[in-house]
Parts: structure tokens; C-alpha cells; sequence
């Protein structure tokens, strides 16, 4: 199974970079184009756009049709399979391990007490509700101005991951609210941006003249893609943060930090326009709002009690309520191996994993997974405690 979810993964990398890749360099190469000498053959010729450009040893010249040109050439290039497999490759990821394993990566019974049953029609129906919404939001009125659409829809957004972090674990409240972006931009591709592209060169083919409609709803979808494109992809290495999903204001942090991945984007969108000048006030202000985010995020200190916290007290506390994963033959079956390789059987494995042990088990509570084990507040106290007093062992 675990070589089934590599071999997943890796296709969801791959996949993945190629979809972000095409959709970086086609917005890119929109917002490069210069129109063509006015009254000149390429302009009589329907071409609305060109670039010139170097790479790989050679030149290359683009040209862009403002419908579609006089002839639709017999080889035609299209952009979707990768949009496609990484979505399917996703959802497959999200089902073996958020699915299957319910009650280690998505219920966590401190947040929520429910069954595996209703955390999956959660995830589900969160997933194509959000599809829904934002599509009902772009047929409305909305649409017409972007920056009251781009707010409406991050306020949206940053409403469903509050409520999925009152039903879900942290980690499965991100992956939910990655997996409802990821679904958004699929289905752009899927249902907006191909069959306007097939409805434009089959009008092109029987030489009508195309409905320019199609093209700016493809053109309008393709660049929300661009600006969820950072945001997914912080949320597809989230997990190895527990200090973001793990932090009781998550979903904040999250909605901050997605923020930072748009403030990014859309200076880099704007210098594509040639407006870096104008734009370049946006990477301060990103830099300043991530590591603002990084402070109030960091835990704060606690008192420390004067007296010594005996290591057979942290021993015990370890062994019942993390080894039953974390030891060499984990009794937990839901694991062949322990989770990264973090084994807490003996004195000298608990005092190495001390800094794990702070961040997953104290500051975010992230370990237990689901807290399955039912650790208290109380033993994660004692645990912190005995580190704060140098971890030791004697």
C-alpha cells in the first residue's frame, strides 16, 4: 500500500508541475503579447498578439488570433490531461489516506466526535459545494467587477476553513480546503476552458465566425487558476508544518499565508504587464505579512514548576500514549513501520525526539494523530515541563 501511495504521489508531482507549469507560461505569454504594426499583413490577418523569444538554443515567434485564424492548421496542440490526472491522482491520495484512514488523518475526537461515515460525506460534499458556489458566483453580477469577486471569494474560502476546522483535524481541514481549489480549477478546465476552445475551432472549421464570448470566459477561469495555483500548492506541503495546521487559529493562518501566495502572484502578473514598478510594493508588504503571521503563530512561553519532573513519569506517559506507533513494530495496525521513522521505546530515543516531541505533542497538538491515544492536557503539560528542565533522562 505504501508503495501504491509513492507511486500516486510522484504522478500527482508530475502531473501537477506540468498543469502549473503550462498554466504559469500561458498566462505569462498573454500578458507579453504586443499587438502586431497596425494595417499591416499580420494585423489584416486576424493576429491580435506576438512575441518574440530565445531558449533552448533558438528563437521562437508566437502569434496570437484575436478569434482563430483563416485555416485551423492539422496539428493542434491542446492543454488538459495534465489538469485532469492531477486531479484524479489527488483525489485518489485523498481517499486512501483522508478516506480510508479517517480516524487517523481527518476525525480528530478533541474537535469533533463524529463517524467516519459522516467526515466523508463532510469532505465530499464541502468539495463539490465549493465547485458550486464559486461557479454560481461567476455567472452573477459579481463577476463584473474582479476585485469585489476576488474578496467575496477569499472570505468564502476563509468561512469554509473555519467551519472544516470545527469538524476536522487541522491537517484534514487544509487538505479539504486545497482539495475544493483544486476542484475549482479542474473544473474550470474541465467544463469552462475546453469546450469554449472546442466550440471556438469548430466554428473555426466550418468558417463561421467565432462567438468571442467563449474565449474571455477561458481567459477570465484560466487566470483564477493562476492565483490558486501558490495557495494549493502551500497546502500540499503543509502537512509537513504542524505548527500551521496544528496552531489553534489555523484556518487564519491559513487565509493569511494563501494571501501572501496571491500578493505574490499577482506582483509577478503584473511585472508580466510591465508594471513591476507599480507592483514591486506588493513583495514588502508579502514579506512583511508572512513573518507577522510567523510571530503571533509562535507559542508562547509558560511557567516551568521548580520541581524536577522524574523521567519515569515522562517514560510512562510516552509509552502509553505514543508507542504503540512509534516503536520499531508498531502494535498499531494501521502502521508496518514507525510514521518517519521516529521510534519512542527507550530513554535515549525519547530525549532525541525532544524537539519533535515539543512541536507535534505541545505546541500543536498535531500527536497523537487524531489523538487516538486520548493523551490529556494535563500529560502534554508534564511532557513540556520536563523539557523546558533540559529533558533528562537520569
Amino acid at each position: 500500500m505504501e508503495w501504491f501511495q509513492l507511486a500516486i504521489r510522484w504522478i500527482h508531482m508530475i502531473t501537477g508541475i506540468a498543469w502549473i507549469g503550462a498554466s504559469f507560461y500561458f498566462v505569462w505569454l498573454d500578458m507579453n503579447l504586443t499587438p502586431p504594426e497596425k494595417d499591416g499583413y499580420k494585423d489584416k490577418a486576424g493576429v491580435g498578439g506576438e512575441l518574440w523569444a530565445v531558449h533552448g538554443g533558438g528563437f521562437y515567434e508566437v502569434q496570437k488570433y484575436r478569434l482563430a485564424p483563416p485555416e485551423i492548421p492539422q496539428t493542434l496542440h491542446w492543454f488538459k490531461y495534465e489538469a485532469y490526472f492531477t486531479w484524479i491522482s489527488g483525489f485518489i491520495l485523498l481517499t486512501i489516506l483522508y478516506y480510508f484512514g479517517a480516524d487517523i488523518y481527518l476525525i480528530d475526537r478533541s474537535v469533533a466526535d463524529i463517524s467516519t461515515d459522516a467526515a466523508i460525506l463532510i469532505g465530499v460534499g464541502s468539495i463539490a459545494g465549493g465547485w458550486i458556489i464559486y461557479d454560481q458566483l461567476c455567472k452573477s453580477p459579481l463577476i463584473n467587477n474582479q476585485m469585489v469577486f476576488g474578496l467575496v471569494l477569499f472570505a468564502l474560502l476563509t468561512l469554509a476553513a473555519f467551519g472544516l476546522s470545527q469538524v476536522f483535524s487541522g491537517r484534514g481541514a487544509y487538505i479539504h480546503i486545497g482539495a475544493i481549489m483544486g476542484t475549482i480549477m479542474v473544473a474550470n478546465v474541465l467544463m469552462i476552458i475546453i469546450p469554449g476552445q472546442t466550440a471556438l475551432v469548430s466554428a473555426a472549421k466550418k468558417g463561421e465566425a467565432p462567438d468571442p464570448v467563449y474565449g474571455l470566459r477561458a481567459k477570465q477561469r484560466s487566470l483564477h487558476n493562476n492565483y490558486f495555483t501558490l495557495p494549493v500548492l502551500f497546502i500540499m506541503i503543509s502537512n509537513h508544518y504542524p505548527m500551521t495546521y496544528g496552531n489553534s487559529y489555523g484556518w487564519l493562518l491559513l487565509a493569511g499565508i494563501s494571501l501572501v501566495g496571491i500578493l505574490v502572484r499577482h506582483f509577478f502578473n503584473m511585472k508580466n504587464q510591465g508594471r513591476a514598478k507599480q507592483g514591486f510594493i506588493l513583495l514588502p508588504i508579502a514579506f512583511v505579512l508572512f513573518f507577522a503571521i510567523a510571530y503571533a503563530a509562535a507559542p508562547k512561553p509558560e511557567g516551568v514548576p521548580t520541581e524536577k519532573i522524574s523521567f519515569s513519569t515522562v517514560e510512562a506517559i510516552v509509552h502509553e500514549r505514543c508507542t504503540s506507533c512509534h516503536a520499531a513494530k508498531p502494535s498499531n495496525t494501521d502502521f508496518e513501520s514507525p510514521p518517519k521513522g521516529v521510534r519512542l521505546e527507550t530513554p535515549a530515543q525519547i530525549a532525541r525526539e525532544k524537539t519533535r516531541i515539543k512541536q507535534q505533542t505541545i505546541d500543536t497538538k498535531t500527536m497523537p494523530l487524531g489523538n487516538l491515544t486520548q493523551m490529556t492536557d494535563e500529560e502534554r503539560k508534564i511532557l513540556g515541563w520536563w523539557i523546558s528542565q533540559g529533558a533528562s533522562t537520569d
